[in-house]
């Protein structure tokens, strides 16, 4: 009788067990379809722009559009000639790469040297009105970079018309495009949670052996945030080599150093309604950022960690 118990008890402790292993099962599923969901949806723009620009545009029957979906997505011809016919059409791509580079490499270094300097002192300075300071710096995360435009080429006007300096730091100059954009909310906020986690045992220890504070920033903070360094400037590099209307404003008059994100525009216009090269276009676009984030995202995702802890 004992033993008749003891084997129902163990039967009834294991069907909860197995009900609960089912139920991990099914939450488990359920959290992989929606990650997976929300991977189709991002990728899905670039699949589709990628199979566009390798698709020949003579196998696209008459009455039939690269609209067409499913059926654009599974091309009958595979050809690399679209990417032939944007450097062939647009020599000028070449040029705009180069400034694109040069915009991009430039807002990188000077986002990251102000944005390291600007979260030093907020982050091991204990002074008055710091966490004023930093309130205030991140609600200017809420205004939107369009309203910072009209003050910016006013200032930008006026910085053209000093001697010497002028022609290198006003409108129409690299500078007028990188300047601006040096000082983020963001990047200040993401290198003071990346100086708040390192231990301040260190930080005394270097100033009793006499290093300044300008050497614990270079040799302790500075190595010991490096994945954050890498976040930010992904970041940066994202939204600078993607940006569009500010460029355009700022080099005004100047179309030579347009970037290339600028001179994409020109391969669709109203005289101009090639979607297979605007297509090819775009990934040429891409490729550089992708293939660096590929590189980079281990440092990417440790950085983000800092910040969010």
């Amino acid at each position: 009788m004992s033993l008749t118990r003891t084997e129902s008890g163990a039967r009834a402790d294991v069907r909860p067990r197995g009900g609960l292993r089912v139920r991990r099962g099914l939450g488990l599923l359920g959290t992989y379809a929606l990650l997976i969901g929300i991977l189709v949806f991002a990728i899905f723009p670039f699949v589709w722009t990628f199979v566009i620009s390798v698709t020949d545009s003579g196998s696209v029957t008459t009455g039939r559009t690269v609209y067409d979906f499913p059926a654009s997505l599974w091309p009958r011809h595979v050809t690399l000639d679209n990417f032939g016919n944007v450097l062939r059409t647009y020599p000028g791509l070449g040029r705009a790469f180069v400034n694109s580079v040069i915009i991009s490499g430039l807002t990188v270094l000077g986002t990251l040297v102000v944005s390291s300097l600007a979260a030093y002192p907020l982050a091991r300075y204990d002074f008055r009105g710091r966490d004023v300071v930093f309130g205030v710096i991140l609600a200017t995360l809420v205004l939107p970079t369009e309203t910072n435009f009209l003050v910016n080429m006013l200032t930008l006007a006026r910085v053209r018309q000093w001697p010497v300096v002028g022609e290198y730091l006003g409108v129409g100059s690299y500078m007028a495009v990188v300047l601006p954009t040096l000082s983020t909310a963001f990047g200040i906020f993401l290198m003071r949670q990346a100086f708040l986690s390192v231990p301040g045992a260190l930080l005394e220890a270097a100033r009793i052996d006499g290093a300044t504070e300008g050497q614990i920033l270079r040799r302790v903070m500075l190595p010991l945030s490096v994945p954050s360094l890498a976040a930010l400037g992904i970041f940066t590099l994202v939204g600078t080599w993607n940006a569009y209307f500010w460029p355009s404003i700022a080099l005004t008059g100047e179309q030579d150093r347009f970037p290339l994100a600028v001179e994409m525009l020109k391969l669709k216009g109203a005289f101009n309604d090639n979607i297979f090269n605007t297509a090819a276009g775009a990934v040429l676009m891409m490729l550089p950022v992708l293939t660096l984030f590929v590189l980079a995202q281990r440092f990417f995702m440790r950085g983000l960690d800092g910040a969010v802890k």
